[in-house]
């Protein structure tokens, strides 16, 4: 069975949600086929059907066309493996989501707010406990692309295990996707099931 979903022209996250819905219709093995607009779009459908793994293929038709497929097939919907086991110990605090969305932390001064910022990446790098996810949009997306002052503290994290996501529509808006250096691009429906299913949430 084969299920084709036109997204062109969508914004996300309503290429994911109409992919998951088409998924649902399948009600068992089958073929999803997506027709996008954007890169962004394809990396976040591909992420989807990693996550549930599911079999994806993508292709570029031209510029602002591009067709993602995403099969399903009976044994192959088992979530995939989303991490390598860590070489060291897991100080990541189940639960615990830092969202950032700005350059700056608190109101005042823009080059002591910038300074903050980077205090408070830096500081996480240092606790017992570090959180399970960053997420990053609007303003923030700056601080995951390169020349970010904060790139080295980030990487670091990630290294620990921390899940650092930003925002592709803010990095589209702002013109620095190409210039992501750290993390991954996600979805603001991928932002809001974080944020709702989160134990604790820190905004800086």
């Amino acid at each position: 069975m084969m299920l084709h979903v036109d997204a062109r022209g969508d914004t996300c996250p309503i290429p994911v949600v109409k992919a998951k819905k088409a998924i649902a219709q399948l009600q068992g093995a089958g073929q999803v086929e997506v027709l996008v607009s954007e890169e962004i779009a394809v990396q976040n459908l591909t992420k989807l059907a990693q996550q549930k793994g599911y079999g994806v293929t993508s292709q570029k038709r031209d510029e602002h066309s591009f067709v993602v497929c995403i099969t399903v097939g009976d044994g192959q919907d088992t979530p995939a493996q989303e991490e390598a086991p860590a070489c060291i110990p897991d100080r990541r605090q189940g639960g615990v989501v830092v969202v950032i969305d700005s350059q700056e932390m608190g109101r005042g001064s823009e080059e002591l707010g910038k300074t903050l910022m980077k205090g408070f990446i830096y500081a996480l790098t240092q606790q017992d406990q570090l959180p399970q996810t960053m997420l990053f949009y609007n303003g923030g997306a700056h601080l995951t692309c390169e020349g970010s002052p904060a790139l080295e503290d980030l990487r670091t994290l990630e290294a620990e295990g921390v899940n650092i996501l930003t925002c592709g529509t803010c990095l589209n808006f702002y013109g620095i996707a190409d210039t992501l250096a750290v993390g991954g691009v996600t979805n603001m429906y991928e932002i809001a099931e974080k944020m709702v299913t989160a134990g604790h949430i820190v905004k800086p």
